[in-house]
């Protein structure tokens, strides 16, 4: 535990639950993305969905990198935090009139198609509009990312992209509108994925398909392999940069990159996950027969994580020096889903006591919620506490 990387006096005056970012790291970590990225002329747009805090949006806008949205809230937030429209992607499976017509007056990059249903809704706005609306195919490549099954993406069956047997189909019908431009293909297998062969396994699939297009004498402006890098959740103080050189090395290697096309990326988690820490007080230390509970005013209403996914985030109870002891770590809301974590050994724990919740830079604060008419967590950021 490295106590000394939180202003704990400072934290003692501030309401709790609350987020706190550690900018400095997220700097860091923008810093070594760019530098990868940019030994191979790569292109990178951060998921939005990961974090939409304002000024993490401004910090990562001013770095260059893109955006990628999957809603017409996330497009507004890009624009509004300073990410140029000709950065922005437009991905997801059911993306509202509105939202469409959001990307088309503000000419973002491209959508990210994923039916064959939506291919021809945008070139109805567009034809509306009298204009161009650029598009890649989001393509199921079919690939398993050996992940938790709630966050996997690409395989044939999912919800999202387009399976490959019905590429015809539709690039039969795409050649007849002419208000939309073919860019691209589009993938993303699935999030938090740290087994790198999930990702040589897309790499191989993308160059058949790549093939396939030029069959037909299609061009491949853009080959876009969206996200999906883990973090290590386990050791947030001593990994806390993920591994972006063996990442883009990947693609690199096994990619049959043709002459002027494009690689694009959409990385999030990896991005934002290692900067951000939910901090929350410790309301009551609840004795049992045979265990012990440590109760605290944060729930699965400002990290919901533990609940959905059974995901593990590493805690530290950061105003204690005191042996370990074992808890459950539990939070206030009202369903008994809402656990931490079982078992869990923290530095002793009493009643007003702090503990850190690392790694939620990334799916914390965004998916924030008011159930039981809680508060929204406050955000605040090391450079201006």
């Amino acid at each position: 535990m490295i106590k000394g990387i939180f202003p704990i006096e400072k934290f003692k005056d501030i309401r709790t639950p609350f987020y706190y970012y550690d900018i400095a790291l997220l700097q860091d970590t923008l810093n070594v993305i760019k530098t990868e990225i940019g030994k191979y002329g790569y292109h990178q747009h951060y998921a939005i969905k990961a974090n939409a805090n304002p000024r993490i949006l401004s910090l990562i806008a001013a770095n260059g990198l893109g955006a990628d949205c999957v809603s017409g809230g996330e497009v507004q937030a890009a624009l509004d935090a300073g990410f140029p429209a000709s950065k922005i992607m437009f991905a997801g499976v059911g993306k509202a009139d509105w939202e469409i017509n959001l990307g088309i007056d503000n000419d973002i990059a491209c959508f990210n198609v994923e039916s064959l249903a939506e291919l021809e809704v945008i070139n109805e706005l567009a034809v509306a509009k009298n204009k161009t609306a650029t598009i890649s195919f989001r393509i199921n490549p079919n690939v398993d990312a050996h992940t938790h099954a709630k966050i996997t993406t690409g395989l044939q069956e999912n919800k999202f992209g387009i399976n490959i047997d019905m590429l015809d189909e539709v690039l039969d019908k795409m050649t007849l509108m002419k208000n939309i431009r073919f860019a691209g293909l589009h993938f993303h297998i699935g999030s938090q994925i740290t087994d790198l062969s999930a990702f040589r396994d897309l790499c191989i699939r993308s160059n058949d398909l790549q093939n396939e297009f030029e069959k037909r004498g299609i061009k491949i402006e853009i080959m876009n392999f969206g996200g999906g890098l883990g973090i290590d959740y386990y050791h947030p103080n001593h990994l806390c940069i993920p591994e972006f050189e063996n990442y883009f090395a990947v693609f690199r290697k096994l990619v049959k990159q043709r002459e002027g096309q494009q690689v694009h990326f959409e990385l999030g988690r990896s991005v934002v996950g290692q900067c951000g820490t939910l901090v929350s007080k410790v309301l009551y230390v609840k004795k049992g027969v045979a265990k012990q509970f440590a109760i605290l005013d944060a729930g699965f209403t400002e990290l919901i994580r533990p609940a959905m996914y059974d995901a593990y985030h590493h805690m530290e109870n950061i105003t204690s020096e005191e042996p370990f002891a074992t808890y459950d770590v539990v939070g206030p809301i009202c369903e008994s889903s809402d656990v931490f974590g079982k078992d869990i050994k923290l530095n002793e724990v009493k009643r007003n006591d702090l503990i850190a919740f690392r790694s939620a830079g990334a799916y914390g604060e965004i998916m924030a919620s008011q159930y039981n008419c809680r508060v929204l967590p406050k955000s605040y950021f090391s450079d201006s506490l």
